[in-house]
């Protein structure tokens, strides 16, 4: 006898939940930290410029300057990394598929580590994150490459092929970081844990574009996602454009992941287990799943830089290694939950 399906949230208040619990956690943000900081002062930081009522303040800076970009930073990152995630365990219809499995990450991160210790930062302070996001697209454009025959694009060779080309990149940016003198060295390992600590409104407004590009145009591609869950073949029977959603689904993921690890290095879990949460709340039909694990994903990242810049403040811990900590066990926890261990 087949086992009863799991009882299922209502998709509206979830989804209402999570936003709201995400806009809790960006004012916890914004309030915490080394620096104590006032409802009323958090309330200059977000609608007054200038120095006038007082805005010399040295917590209204703090808030305006420092804190509030984080948090939009943070916010952009976890909602494209966790819906680019979604959208990738649909199309390789495999729900522990992640953003970082099929290389792109592993990519974008090589291009960066190029840059710091080739010397490339002499360019300015924009040549890692342009060449972290250039390193996402040349990996998903070789990616493409070795998986496309006659028009059609084979999803199992697209993935293995991911997971080839990230191992050599990973091997690459091993190869650099032996070169790396020791400030490289400091620089790199700190970013490659991830980090939102250097997140200023120029950098939100670099990234900005790309990570939302990904974050608002998965959604539109959530019916052939659906399509793909019954079979290609079935799929392609339903009028599903499944080679267009293919390419739109891959082009995106590399677009969001780039800029995601381009702006704070590479950060791990959200794109596996925020999907897989919001599918256990509300179910597998992508047009609720993706924005669903945006909005999670969104809210874990905002915690848990939130723990990483107070646990040891006024030092700091990379936010990968805080998300590691936080996602690895609970995720494990969930899987053995869901084999009845």
């Amino acid at each position: 006898m087949r086992d009863a399906e799991p009882r299922r949230w209502p998709v509206a208040p979830t989804l209402t939940v999570l936003a709201v619990l995400l806009a809790v956690a960006a004012m916890i943000a914004a309030l915490a930290g080394p620096l104590s900081v006032t409802p009323a002062t958090l309330w200059q930081g977000l609608w007054y410029d200038g120095l006038g009522d007082g805005g010399g303040e040295p917590g209204y800076r703090v808030v305006r300057d420092l804190r509030l970009p984080r948090i939009v930073m943070a916010t952009l990152v976890g909602a494209a990394l966790a819906s680019t995630g979604a959208a990738l365990q649909g199309l390789f219809r495999n729900p522990l598929a992640d953003p970082g499995l099929i290389g792109i990450s592993a990519g974008a991160a090589l291009g960066a580590v190029a840059v710091i210790v080739l010397g490339g930062g002499a360019l300015g302070h924009q040549a890692i994150p342009l060449a972290a996001f250039l390193g996402a697209l040349v990996t998903t454009f070789l990616m493409w490459r070795i998986a496309s025959r006659g028009g059609e694009t084979r999803v199992a060779l697209l993935l293995l092929a991911g997971i080839a080309i990230g191992a050599i990149a990973m091997a690459l940016t091993g190869v650099l970081t032996f070169m790396a003198d020791d400030n490289e060295l400091r620089t790199l390992t700190f970013w490659s844990m991830g980090s939102l600590a250097h997140s200023r409104w120029s950098d939100v407004a670099l990234v900005a574009p790309w990570l939302l590009a990904g974050t608002l145009l998965m959604p539109l591609l959530a019916r052939p996602l659906n399509g793909l869950m019954l079979g290609e073949q079935a799929a392609l029977h339903l009028g599903h454009g499944v080679p267009r959603a293919k390419r739109a689904v891959m082009v995106l993921g590399a677009v969001s992941v780039g800029a995601a690890v381009a702006a704070a290095g590479q950060i791990s879990f959200v794109g596996l287990v925020a999907p897989h949460l919001v599918r256990l709340l509300i179910g597998v039909d992508h047009r609720w799943l993706i924005p669903g694990a945006g909005l999670l994903g969104a809210l874990l990242t905002v915690f848990a830089d939130t723990l990483a810049r107070t646990l040891v403040a006024p030092a700091e811990l990379p936010i990968g290694l805080v998300m590691a900590l936080l996602g690895g066990p609970f995720f494990l926890v969930l899987l053995l939950r869901r084999n009845g261990v």
